[in-house]
This record gives C-alpha cells, structure tokens and sequence, in this order.
C-alpha cells in the first residue's frame, strides 16, 4: 500500500484519539459548575444542526424541493411526530416537488 496512507491513518487516528483522551485527562472531577455543564450540554446540538442544516438546503436539485422538504421535517416534528415518519415523509415531499417541477410543470410551461 502507498505509504502515505499509513502516515494519513496514523495522524487521524491520533487527531481522533487525542480530543477524546484530553477532555478525561483535564476534567477529573464532576463539573459544578452550572454554565459550564449547560454548555457543554447543548454543544452537540448546536454542531449538528450547523453541519446539517446548509446541507438540506443545497443537496436536491432545487432550492423549492429542499425547502419543501424542510418544512415537512419542521411541522412533523412540532407535532412530535417519530423520527422515521419525519425522515420518510420530507424525502417523499422532496420527491413530489422534483417530480412536479421536473416532469408536470414543464407540460403546461
């Protein structure tokens, strides 16, 4: 194999290794404080939503398909609708809006 990917494999699993280890080696006792907790807390929640959302709305080929698809995602959810019925229903009104601009609205167009 090409020594390069060894060298790429050995720094990304140290890179890996090292932001799991040092979080355990600085913070040996319980947090007490309150800010501190909250933060860390919502931190993953923040990072997901920041990597996710720009992705939802350039990965279909309209703009129109991806903001259906959203706002089917955002009204399922508020109704605490289950996470498979969420993911299910705004690939399918993705799907619905690419077949209708793709294929019905140019007919008539």
């Amino acid at each position: 194999m090409n020594p390069m990917f060894w060298l790429n494999l050995a720094v990304m699993a140290g890179v890996t290794y090292l932001i799991r280890m040092i979080p355990l080696a600085v913070f040996k006792k319980k947090l007490e404080n309150e800010r501190v907790q909250s933060f860390l807390y919502y931190i993953p929640y923040a990072v997901l939503g920041a990597m996710t959302f720009p992705e939802i709305l350039f990965s279909t080929g309209s703009v129109w398909s991806a903001a259906a698809g959203l706002l089917i995602a955002v009204v399922l959810s508020y109704l605490e609708k289950g996470l498979l019925t969420v993911a299910l229903s705004a690939c399918g009104g993705v799907l619905a809006v690419e077949c209708l601009l793709e294929y019905i609205l140019p007919r008539f167009i």
